[in-house]
This record gives structure tokens, C-alpha cells and sequence, in this order.
């Protein structure tokens, strides 16, 4: 997926943000016995009392919980979608600056790419959650006595389900998170078992960003999303070792290509401000079969640069282009 930043300048960090992308993997585990736990919960407001303190393994290790944080600042935008879409925005107090949905977060000047700790502080949190640790972000909370929840980019749709859940465990909305999981998949499973999975013989550019060109391959989060239908990656054949599954293209290996479908995921102004009509006049692109067929698909880059809760669109979206553009090579699979 493209790394949630805005500028084509900082693609040029794919490499080490794809490092992140390996430990992804987290769990939680309450700290209460399981004796003290109530047989079944009455309320979603039961089990959230009932399971703190809590010790969460997050990205940056275990992190204990003491009680339900009532005062939640959010350094990454997918976290910020997953705590109002898991019933937690009345306790989210403060947002960063790259963070805009849903409408109406408390959006602030506040940065997840270079977090400013006193600045962080003075909204007296009682959790932050991040989607990367830097500046020694959670090191320099924890002496404030302030836990912090690293949530880092993941590499499949599995972690994306787990952190949801995490984040909604830790929160005290776990009965949402584990509903909110459980509907997506749903969501999914449908968009692809109508498409068809068997598009093996059906080619696409993932285009992440223009001058140059920024693409992901089929290891990335986003090439595993697309691959739920078998479509053939373009940019796989170019990776090298060093792109972390992100590499640079040049125009004349994207026209050689000859893509069938091209996803753009940089249409806002802020990510380069591509449409199908700049991409049609782009020299020699006229005989891509997906310029020449219009199966040239603009996407909400937001969506299409999260792994949260509004995945289950992005795969439909996916789900329209191939449903246009081929017909299976293979039954289709659930």
C-alpha cells in the first residue's frame, strides 16, 4: 500500500518502511484473571471494565493499560479511522495533522512523522497510538508515565483484522472491533467471490506516483489486496531487493508493460494530482490497452493508502475495474 505520506520526494523511504512491514503481527492479553472475567458480557460496557489493566504486544513491545484511556491522541490516520469505526471517537481528544476522516476529528498541528512530545503532552493523554516510533516517541511518553501503542503499516489483510481488534481492545471496544472485523470480512469475501479470483491472465499498474513513478509489487499490502482476484502485477518483474516492494519505474517499462487496468492512487492535488486525462496524454501511454480501453481507475487515495476500516470499498472498487476488464481464467473461489 502506498506509505501514507505526501510527497513523491518521500517514496524514496519505501525501502525502510517496508522493514516495518515484517513485524506487523500483534496480540493482546489481559492481565485480569480469567476467573474474575463474567461468563458472558450483558454489555459491550461489561468487558470493557472487566479487562483492565491489560498488557498489549504492539509494535513497540508490551505495553500495559492500566484503565479505559478517556483521553486518546491518534498519530496515524488509519488508526484514527479504526477508533470512530470501533466505537471509541468520543475518547479521542486529539488527531495529527494527516488524519481528515471521519469528518469532524479533532484535527491538530500535531505530527506522526516527526512527533513533538511536549506538544503531544499538553493534551494530557492517557493513550497515544502511533503507526511508527520515532523520535524515541514512546520512550519520551513513558517517562511522562503516558503508554503508547505503535500500530506500524501491516502486510496483509489478517494483520489489518488484528489491529483493528487491538486497537479496540485497548480501548474497551472489543465486542465493536470483533463485529466491525467480522462485517468487512464479509464485505470482502463478497466483492471477490463476485469478480472472480481466476484473473490470472489480467495485467495492472498499481501507480503510487508520477515523475517518477512509484509503483508496488504483489508483496506489498496493496499487491496482496489486488491479488485476491489473481490479476498479474506489472512492477514485479522491476523489484530489486533495495525498493522493499516499491520500486521506480520508468515510463518506457510501463508502456513495454503494456498494463491492462491502471489503479492511480495519487489523484489529490497533494499526491500529484493525476487523472485518466493527464495519464492519456502522457507520451506513448495511448496504446496502453488500459489507456486505449478506458479501464484507467481513479481512487481515493486515502482509502487506497489505509489499511483500516474502509478497506471492504477499496476492494469493491478493485472488484468494478475487474468485473470491466476480463472475464476469470479459472473458477472463481470463496
Amino acid at each position: 500500500m502506498r506509505i501514507p505520506l505526501r510527497s513523491a520526494a518521500v517514496l524514496g523511504m519505501a525501502a525502510a518502511c517496508a522493514a516495518a512491514l515484517a513485524g506487523c503481527g500483534s496480540t493482546v492479553s489481559d492481565t485480569t484473571s480469567t476467573a474474575s472475567r463474567p461468563a458472558a458480557a450483558s454489555s459491550q460496557a461489561t468487558p470493557a471494565a472487566a479487562t483492565f489493566p491489560m498488557t498489549v504486544e504492539a509494535g513497540n513491545g508490551a505495553v500495559t493499560i492500566k484503565a479505559k484511556p478517556a483521553r486518546i491522541v491518534s498519530l496515524s490516520p488509519t488508526v484514527t479511522e479504526d477508533l470512530y469505526a470501533v466505537g471509541a471517537g468520543r475518547q479521542v481528544v486529539a488527531v495529527d495533522n494527516d488524519s481528515n476522516y471521519p469528518a469532524g476529528v479533532p484535527k491538530t498541528s500535531l505530527s506522526g512523522l516527526t512527533p513533538n512530545i511536549e506538544a503531544i503532552a499538553k493534551y494530557n493523554p492517557s493513550l497515544v497510538i502511533a503507526s511508527q516510533n520515532t523520535g524515541g516517541l514512546a520512550a519520551g511518553l513513558a517517562k511522562l508515565g503516558i503508554p503508547v501503542l505503535i500500530e506500524p503499516a501491516v502486510a496483509g489483510l489478517g494483520a489489518a483484522y488484528a489491529q483493528i481488534e487491538q486497537v479496540g481492545q485497548a480501548t474497551g471496544h472489543a465486542a465493536q472491533a470483533t463485529s466491525l472485523t467480522a462485517s468487512m470480512k464479509r464485505q470482502i469475501l463478497a466483492s471477490v467471490a463476485k469478480a472472480g479470483s481466476g484473473h490470472q491472465n489480467l495485467s495492472y499498474y498499481w501507480e503510487l506516483s508520477a515523475n517518477p513513478f512509484y509503483s508496488a509489487t504483489s508483496a506489498t499490502f496493496i499487491g496482496k489486496v489486488v491479488g485476491l482476484f489473481g490479476l498479474t502485477n506489472v512492477a514485479d518483474k522491476a523489484d530489486k531487493p533495495a525498493d522493499g516492494g516499491y520500486p521506480q519505474l520508468s515510463q518506457e517499462y510501463i508502456v513495454t508493460a503494456k498494463p491492462q487496468v491502471i489503479f492511480l492512487a495519487d489523484n489529490e492535488a497533494a499526491d500529484g494530482g493525476q487523472t485518466t486525462a493527464i495519464v492519456s496524454k502522457r507520451p506513448g501511454w495511448a496504446g496502453i490497452p488500459a489507456v486505449r480501453d478506458h479501464e484507467v481507475i481513479g481512487l481515493n487515495d486515502d482509502i487506497a493508502s489505509r489499511w483500516g476500516p474502509r478497506l471492504p470499498q477499496l476492494v469493491a472498487e478493485i472488484a468494478q475495474a475487474v468485473e470491466a476488464s476480463a472475464q476469470p481464467t479459472a473458477s472463481p473461489t470463496a
